[in-house]
């Protein structure tokens, strides 16, 4: 889920960077501290903006810099558990799909893919279902509920699980199919498992 998150900090500003406009010297430094890290509460920041400092700089004697109360909003995506999010595959393995979720992705191992048993096709690079015949391959854009996750220090070591097997959940052709077949009268439905008998 992304968020939009009011902030306050002190920033230590350099003598360098004394040349350039206030909010612009300040605004470079969050960002370095900031932007592309991970905060277990908050998330992924992704963005920052709407520096302003509060009051004049404190300058500390011996110290080639000013320090500065500073108030800003960055932009952050934290995955939440349970929440439903509509994504593309974005990469097949044998052991199951990765989903890309905003600046991270999460994995939907084989067995949380279908209600179904699952093959890896390894020239297509997809999973095909043995008696669904559902298909899943890179590309495919499906809906999936986050079930795990684990914050971390770093991008790459932050693992989120997901699951596609609720209903209402898995790839527009198999949600749309479902509508489909509940939309069909059940008397229709009879008469086609009799002659299939």
């Amino acid at each position: 889920m992304y968020f939009v998150l009011s902030c306050k900090d002190k920033v230590r500003l350099p003598a360098q960077l004394f040349s350039l406009k206030l909010e612009d010297a300040l605004t470079q430094m969050l960002r370095e501290r900031y932007e592309r890290r991970i905060d277990k509460d908050a998330g992924v920041v992704l963005a920052l903006w709407n520096v302003k400092a509060e009051g004049d700089g404190l300058v500390v004697p011996g110290d080639n810099a000013a320090y500065y109360d500073v108030s800003f909003d960055v932009l952050a995506y934290h995955p939440m558990i349970n929440e439903v999010v509509e994504t593309d595959v974005s990469e097949v393995v044998e052991f199951g799909v990765f989903l890309r979720l905003g600046p991270m992705e999460g994995l939907v191992h084989l067995s949380q893919i279908a209600n179904d048993f699952l093959s890896f096709n390894k020239k297509t690079m997809s999973f095909v279902g043995r008696e669904s015949k559902k298909s899943l391959k890179k590309g495919d854009h499906v809906f999936a509920k986050i079930s795990t996750v684990s914050m971390k220090a770093t991008i790459p070591e932050t693992k989120i699980g997901l699951t596609m097997r609720p209903e209402g959940l898995g790839k527009d052709e198999w949600l749309a199919a479902k509508k489909e077949e509940e939309k069909e009268p059940k008397e229709a439905k009879k008469k086609k498992e009799e002659k299939a008998s």
